[in-house]
């Protein structure tokens, strides 16, 4: 395997700059996806949690942490955090019907409503 293959790298020396600089927004979000990839759920959820507290506006960054909260089996917060997500602007509808970090909200009411929202929306625009 080469190191380019190797995600446990990346992690190390994204850690390693986070260290220096606990605010570098762009290496918290590129952690929680590489946390989140190799299985580390509950770190991926840590460092999305902590990229919603520095980017409070950003749309991605409430759509990640619904991802890793879906993947937590925390469905309630999931899907409070994709309403904020949209509520920010978040809207490519067909990504959250295929992205499998949600497949556990899809079957929801709540998360077929908010689908629908963004169909209406994306009919006005």
């Amino acid at each position: 395997m080469s190191r380019k293959d190797d995600p446990t790298f990346d992690i190390g020396f994204f850690e390693s700059i986070l260290k220096r600089d606990p605010r570098y927004t762009e290496v918290v979000e590129i952690l929680g996806g590489l946390y989140t990839k190799v299985g580390r759920i509950a770190d991926g959820l840590k460092m999305d949690r902590k990229l919603v507290r520095l980017l409070p506006t950003n749309a991605t960054a409430h759509y990640n942490l619904a991802c890793s909260l879906a993947l937590s089996k925390r469905p309630t917060e999931a899907l409070h955090s994709l309403h904020q997500a949209v509520d920010l602007g978040y809207s490519d509808a067909d990504w959250m019907l295929q992205d499998p970090d949600l497949e556990g909200l899809k079957s929801n009411p709540q998360f077929q409503k908010l689908l629908r929202r963004l169909g209406e929306t994306e009919e006005k625009g």
